[in-house]
């Protein structure tokens, strides 16, 4: 098996506004995914949560967004492919620069909200975007939804010379192409932590999932995506990783 990397979307306080337990989830995670300032995250934000992750061996992902403070970067909004481009390379640099000026480097890089699903849905903003981080540095993985298929967007990495790091998520609920179902319809969040546990197992082991239709749905992922915004979902990252510990030591 693979090893399942777990990741986690940090550093989305904004000022003396605090949102998510960065510092409990950080011990548990394999990568951070870390607010760019565009949807969240501030200059000083980004540098303690640079610190955090650089001091528990975690890797730093920017997670770029559109501009949109107000509406947490979940607002689709239309940009040229240069626009596009344009504030990737803003937000990568800005991070970039901090963790250099810590000994570190960005490792990777994950859209957020509705940039990543806009790219998903679109293979010509995918496009834009696979240029944006090879022009900055084609080293960097991109990350991107896993779904029923990924051959058209690793067939555009290739083109690129991107590696694609495919991202599936635990308490998430999927449709029949492999896609996350929509947060407005019911059952598309699991809350139960056997539920989520169980279905981030599946994932590790390659075993298939039940999409919303009932067919099986197998997902190919490099990642898995948990969330630390609370208590309860802190609890669940902590038992998602002693059980890829113990999947992957037997």
């Amino acid at each position: 098996m693979n090893r399942l990397l777990l990741n986690c979307d940090i550093g989305e306080s904004f000022g003396s506004w605090t949102m998510g337990l960065d510092a409990e989830v950080m011990p548990f995670i394999d990568c951070a995914n870390v607010a760019c300032g565009f949807h969240a995250g501030d200059p000083s934000i980004m540098r303690k949560t640079v610190n955090l992750a650089l001091n528990h061996g975690v890797q730093i992902g920017a997670h770029p967004a559109y501009q949109d403070l107000v509406g947490f970067g979940r607002r689709s909004m239309a940009y040229t492919a240069q626009e596009l481009q344009d504030i990737l390379h803003y937000q990568i640099g800005a991070l970039d620069g901090l963790c250099r000026a810590q000994g570190g480097r960005v490792s990777y890089v994950k859209p957020h909200g509705a940039m990543y699903n806009d790219m998903m849905a679109n293979p010509a903003q995918l496009r834009a975007v696979l240029q944006a981080v090879a022009a900055y540095d084609s080293t960097l993985p991109l990350m991107l939804m896993a779904t029923r298929d990924n051959s058209a967007a690793q067939q555009l990495g290739d083109e690129y010379g991107v590696t694609l790091w495919f991202e599936a998520f635990a308490d998430r609920a999927y449709d029949s192409a492999g896609r996350l179902v929509s947060r407005q319809l019911p059952g598309a969040v699991h809350h139960d932590a056997d539920t989520i546990i169980a279905q981030a197992l599946k994932i590790a082991r390659g075993e298939p999932l039940t999409a919303s239709d009932g067919s099986a749905l197998h997902l190919q992922a490099n990642t898995l995506c948990v969330h630390g915004d609370n208590a309860s979902s802190v609890a669940a990252v902590r038992s998602i990783r002693e059980a890829l510990d113990e999947l992957r030591a037997s």
